[in-house]
This record gives structure tokens, C-alpha cells and sequence, in this order.
């Protein structure tokens, strides 16, 4: 009967009890112990409710369509753009399908529709909104809408840093093409 190696024992238990945090992770954990009060995640949580799959953006391009009739197709084209970067964020997560992060030092405090991560939708859908809705508003709302979005989906402990920054770009860049398109209709004479 061969007898077991004692070192093996004494090798497992100087393991640490769970992986260590390193790259995104430690930032994400970082992230989550400067900021995570009650308060925040409240509203974290929130945040998460509103951009559910871009619902509260698109609900606020139609209520932008039902108050300004003079630019009521714009209003409704931009928030079929925002859907539009949803649907985009979808397909590149589906083709990527990096998993949201898991690790015992990341707490995760909101449920989400799907295992995959990258890149955020959340991110995606709020900064095409933002994009959209400044053009049609005439006010910048890119830095009052985007960071707190970002920032609440690592609160929430739901994404990698990379996540919320491709899809922020994303969203941009969507947001972008369909502004330069709505602002290049109202220039052409009809």
C-alpha cells in the first residue's frame, strides 16, 4: 500500500482559500470597496433598473417624441438608435462571450439577464442615449448620464472594467453615425 506524501497536505492547506485578485479583478474589487455604500448601491441598483435592456432610454426618446412634435421622428429615430446599440452590444457579447466576473472578493449586487459580460450593454445603451438625446436637446448630457452608468455596473460588481469602456465606445459610436445622419436630414432643403 503506498502511503500518501505528506507535503501534499501541508502544499493544499498554504493555498489561498480563494484565487488571488490581480488585473481587472483587483481593480473591480477596488472599485467596489471605494465606493459600495448602501446609498450608492441604491442607486446603482436603480440605474441597473432604468437601462434593463435600454427601456428607461428608449421610453424617454418617446416622451421626447410626444413632447416636441415639430421633431417627432428624429425623437423617435434616436430612440430606435439606442435600441439599435443595444441590439449591437447583444451580438458582439454573443460572439465574445467572455463570462461577468466571479470571484469571492467581488460581490454581485444585482441580477442580470445573461452570463456574458463584454461588452456592457448597460454602457452601450446610455451613452447612445446620450449621445442622441444632446443632439436633439442642445445640451451636453454625455458626462451627466455616461460615468455614473459605468461606474454603477462595477459597484454592482457585473462587469470588468473593459466591459463598460468598450461598450461606452460603442454606444458612441452608434450614437455618433445616427446624430451626424438626423443633423445632416435637417441641413438637406425639403
Amino acid at each position: 500500500m503506498l502511503e500518501k506524501d505528506p507535503t501534499a497536505k501541508v502544499a493544499a492547506d498554504a493555498r489561498p482559500a480563494h484565487p488571488e485578485l490581480s488585473g481587472e479583478l483587483a481593480v473591480l474589487a477596488g472599485v467596489q470597496r471605494a465606493m459600495a455604500r448602501p446609498a450608492t448601491v441604491r442607486v446603482a441598483r436603480g440605474l441597473s433598473h432604468f437601462g434593463e435592456h435600454s427601456a428607461g432610454w428608449f421610453a424617454l426618446g418617446l416622451l421626447g417624441a410626444a413632447v416636441d412634435s415639430k421633431r417627432r421622428k428624429d425623437w423617435l429615430t434616436a430612440a430606435a438608435g439606442v435600441v439599435g446599440a443595444h441590439a449591437a452590444s447583444i451580438a458582439v457579447k454573443r460572439v465574445v462571450r467572455r463570462p461577468r466576473p466571479d470571484h469571492p472578493d467581488v460581490k454581485v449586487g444585482v441580477g442580470t439577464p445573461s452570463k456574458l459580460s463584454f461588452p456592457s450593454s448597460h454602457a452601450t445603451s446610455t451613452t447612445a442615449a446620450a449621445v442622441l438625446y444632446s443632439g436633439l436637446t442642445g445640451r451636453n448630457l454625455v458626462p451627466a448620464l455616461v460615468p455614473p452608468m459605468l461606474a454603477s455596473r462595477l459597484v454592482l460588481g457585473v462587469h470588468y472594467p473593459t466591459d463598460v469602456v468598450v461598450g461606452a465606445a460603442l454606444g458612441g459610436a452608434v450614437g455618433g453615425l445616427l446624430r451626424r445622419r438626423l443633423n445632416s436630414r435637417k441641413r438637406k432643403p425639403r
